[in-house]
């Protein structure tokens, strides 16, 4: 399995293109994803100048996505945390393998300052986030126009 880590500019990776990542992730989010032109927007924010981000990946020889987190960056400290980790997928085909171990820890290292992340309570991904050192120290609550 190759790793790679992409920050600033996407087009210095030309195989991993936005529209490729965002299949991907939307596919293997399954039933805890976003439609696909949100999972754009957020790929659209990491490459955005003004904001920022991540994306890492793990990819097959073949450039097959294999897993893939997105990381916003939010510009805020303290109050809010500095990153939030918006998207982390691992293709069905290889969950259990410790993909989605590396992709987390891959992101916690990139990352300068906090991260938080939202998770579904039933989201079997709950119990790794918590091996990981993650918290649930707040409830979230919305109100949604």
């Amino acid at each position: 399995m190759n790793y790679l880590l992409i920050e600033g500019n996407a087009g210095e990776h030309p195989e991993f293109t936005n529209q490729k990542i965002a299949e991907f992730l939307f596919k293997h989010l399954e039933q805890y994803g976003d439609p696909i032109d949100q999972i754009q927007a957020c790929l659209n924010y990491v490459f955005n100048p003004d904001k920022g981000g991540f994306v890492a990946l793990a990819y097959a020889d073949d450039q097959a996505i294999m897993g893939a987190t997105i990381v916003n960056e939010t510009g805020m400290s303290g109050y809010i945390p500095e990153n939030i980790l918006v998207y982390i997928a691992v293709d069905s085909q290889t969950r259990g393998q410790g993909l989605g171990k590396a992709l987390m820890q891959m992101a916690l290292e990139q990352a300068e300052g906090n991260v938080a992340l939202h998770v579904e309570p039933d989201n079997p991904a709950k119990l790794l986030y918590e091996k990981l050192g993650f918290t649930n120290k707040y409830l979230e609550m919305r109100f949604e126009r």
